[in-house]
């Protein structure tokens, strides 16, 4: 039998932390072993628990979810965090792109969606909603550069890139280009390296930003 994903959710909402659980655990495959009402405790949790996924929400009490994700992820680099955000109001949505969440949903996201955002987060797979995609991209827009000029991708690289902010697996992309799963590993880990940046998601958001890839792509992925 295979090993159910463990789930932290992080939410300042009983109301939205139990809904979420009950949700959660008619899956078999997904466990959800802990909930935590602000960012210190969710930090308290992740170390205790070691969960795959967590579930964050960015706007709480006490500590926000950016400062817990950056402090979670300096703790457990390979720390899964997918965000829960209501957008409309969430300011934080960018700041937790660089605080290192792999995943970012709408808080009225579907069941479907949401169950497949954790396994793609279990597997350190990147999950961007269309309408956060855009959102991100226009503040990405305001941004300065700043920074090393990053170091140039090779044609493969690029190509493996394209594919990533398709939200293509390792697998995928390897049946895709005839190459293995391992060399996809290694030339994802080569793009994160020359670009600094330091997930999957940052890496589409940057393909989606530099014109390597369209947001179109994305559009595609979104369950009907």
């Amino acid at each position: 039998m295979t090993t159910p994903i463990t789930v932290l959710i992080v939410d300042d909402h009983t109301v939205v932390r139990r809904g979420l659980t009950a949700l959660l655990n008619t899956e078999r495959d997904i466990e959800v072993v802990g909930e935590a009402a602000n960012g210190r405790e969710a930090i308290a949790e992740a170390a205790r628990l070691k969960p795959q996924v967590i579930l964050m929400d960015l706007v709480m009490p006490e500590m926000d979810g950016v400062t817990a994700t950056a402090e979670i992820v300096a703790q457990q680099p390979d720390a899964h965090i997918v965000v829960l955000t209501s957008f409309g109001t969430d300011v934080k949505l960018f700041p937790a792109v660089k605080a290192g969440a792999v995943g970012y949903l709408l808080k009225d996201t579907s069941p479907e969606e949401l169950v497949k955002a954790i396994h793609q987060a279990a597997a350190g797979e990147s999950s961007l909603n269309p309408v956060v995609a855009r959102r991100l991209l226009r503040e990405l827009a305001h941004e300065s550069p700043g920074g090393a000029t990053p170091e140039p991708l090779s044609r493969r690289e690029i190509e493996v890139l394209r594919l990533v902010a398709h939200g293509m697996t390792n697998e995928q992309i390897g049946e895709k280009l005839f190459i293995s799963e391992a060399t996809v590993r290694t030339h994802v880990s080569n793009i994160l390296i020359k670009l600094s940046l330091s997930n999957r998601t940052q890496a589409a958001l940057y393909a989606l930003r530099h014109g390597i890839a369209s947001i179109d792509d994305i559009d595609v992925q979104r369950p009907t």
